[in-house]
């Protein structure tokens, strides 16, 4: 039997993704990246997906109050192995310590469009009519 959305994500997955999310952003917050980018930025780890073996960690950053966010992501994949190391203490449960990548978590931007799509007076004009349209019915 196959699943029907073998794309989602299992329970164990999202459980794992969870920790390895808390163990890297504990790293950050104590300053073991020794990355003077790194340091001075805020980052926030929105999300980290797992592979289905466990064996590959997508940390989603999104660092606050900076425009480019290119350079950051690309120090924080410098220094990935190191982060592994780091929270392995905190992640001993796992047969396989999974190797953790960085990527631009562009959520936020798409958010943002979302919300000027259904403010643009197009959107509302549309739902005025349809709103007019429920009245007479």
């Amino acid at each position: 039997m196959s699943k029907a959305n073998s794309s989602a994500p299992t329970q164990r997955m999202l459980r794992v993704g969870e920790q390895v999310r808390a163990a890297i952003t504990q790293v950050l917050q104590r300053g073991d990246v020794r990355d003077d980018l790194i340091e001075r930025t805020v980052i926030s780890i929105s999300e980290v997906r797992m592979s289905t073996d466990l064996r590959v960690a997508t940390a989603f950053v999104a660092p606050l109050g900076v425009s480019d966010h290119t350079a950051i992501i690309e120090a924080l994949n410098r220094h990935a192995k190191y982060i592994r190391g780091r929270i392995g203490s905190q992640l001993r449960q796992l047969k396989h310590m999974p190797e953790v990548r960085f990527r631009d978590d562009t959520s936020f931007d798409n958010y943002q469009k979302i919300d000027a799509l259904l403010r643009s007076p197009e959107v509302q004009r549309d739902l005025a009519a349809n709103s007019a349209d429920d009245e007479q019915e």
